[in-house]
């Protein structure tokens, strides 16, 4: 049986105490019964203040919709906004705690945005004299397998702020150490372990049960493609969202998805299987519209390598989509290609490799880190 840190909080009440407690959480902020985090911080700790990453505290919020403060009509307690004007908490939001502790399931994955919610708090508590907490949850795409490059810190941004890799293989309570040392944060940092988790296990073997993290990562399956076809948020293609299978399913109007599935079934890919689709997004691109494309149906999520997914199948859908296809840039004026921030480098959009060379580059990167980060394991496989 797997325990989360806020299962076993009371084990470290001594960190707590009497002291004014600030929460970053989200709707997967809930212990192994469902019970939200910030009801149990509340009930037994002195909840002073919360804390909104993107999609907010009871996760009403779509992906990217900026969030402002509010009161939490629960609670009544003020909710200060990490996912607006401010994405780090400013010396006026931190007075009225002593402790900031964070409660989010990550996925992990580099593009993910509670990892930065939480450096820049890191480094808020760093500089104002207050402790972080962080209340573990398993990686729910396992504790071992690395995938996809180093970020070069020219592509910084909000979906990949350091440099890691896509798929880094470490608890949200790891790479905070990771972050603390190998970024020189340097803040009080304490890690509310988990219990019985150990590294090979996916979320479906935990026995806990899965709550959104956000609104478009709803099953397993999404987050264990994620770091593939994520990329795609950075083109005119469909990532799914608007559907039941976001990250799922790609497609756009002029897509022919049984050419696509072909195609790429005949690479024999490891893990999965494509199959032609249809839909027609509620919201996001292509809204209202018809689209062709393929479904990626898992078989096998021990073996199966999404970031080489997400790039073989991006190379084989520019091929078909030839002048319909675009790489889009961020709203600001003179704004930079989205695929960069995401790839952590303009080598993918500017296509100089084929997948395969690009890959055997990013491999590379992913071996390099896989020994990096096992220094900050604080759960072994056993």
């Amino acid at each position: 049986m797997v325990k989360c840190g806020i299962d076993v909080i009371e084990e470290y009440s001594n960190i707590f105490g009497n002291k004014r407690i600030g929460l970053i959480t989200g709707p997967s902020g809930v212990d192994r019964n469902l019970n939200s985090t910030i009801d149990i911080i509340n009930k037994n700790f002195n909840l002073t203040a919360l804390y909104s990453p993107e999609h907010g505290v009871r996760g009403n919020f779509q992906a990217g919709e900026k969030v402002g403060d509010y009161i939490d009509e629960r609670t009544g307690i003020k909710v200060f906004s990490l996912y607006g004007n401010n994405k780090k908490p400013t010396k006026e939001m931190l007075q009225d705690i002593d402790i900031m502790v964070i409660d989010v399931q990550d996925v992990g994955s580099r593009y993910y945005t509670f990892l930065y919610t939480m450096a820049y708090a890191m480094e808020a508590c760093k500089e104002n004299d207050k402790t972080f907490v962080v209340l573990d949850r398993p990686n729910p795409i396992g504790g071992s397998k690395v995938e996809g490059n180093i970020l070069n810190t020219k592509f910084s941004s909000f979906v990949g702020l350091y440099p890691i890799t896509q798929r880094y293989g470490l608890t949200i309570g790891e790479i905070a150490k990771f972050f603390n040392e190998e970024f020189n944060i340097g803040c009080e940092l304490n890690v509310v372990k988990l219990e019985g988790w150990k590294r090979d296990m996916y979320y479906d073997e935990t026995g806990l049960l899965w709550v959104n993290p956000s609104p478009n990562i709803p099953l397993i399956d999404s987050a264990v493609l994620y770091n593939g076809t994520c990329l795609f948020e950075g083109t005119n293609i469909s990532e799914g969202r608007g559907t039941t299978k976001p990250f799922e399913m790609i497609g756009a109007p002029w897509l022919d998805g049984y050419k696509l599935s072909d195609v790429m079934n005949e690479m024999g890919l490891e893990g999965v299987i494509f199959r032609p689709v249809y839909f027609v997004p509620s919201f996001s691109k292509h809204s209202g519209q018809l689209c062709g494309g393929v479904q990626i149906h898992v078989k096998n999520k021990r073996t199966l390598n999404s970031v080489e997914i997400g790039v073989k199948l991006l190379y084989e859908v520019i091929k078909i989509s030839k002048d319909n296809f675009k790489w889009v840039k961020t709203s600001k004026e003179g704004g930079q290609y989205i695929i960069d921030h995401l790839a952590g480098t303009d080598e993918l959009r500017k296509m100089k490799y084929s997948a395969e060379e690009l890959l055997d580059k990013w491999n590379s990167d992913s071996k390099e880190f896989s020994k990096l980060k096992v220094k900050y394991h604080l759960y072994l496989n056993k």
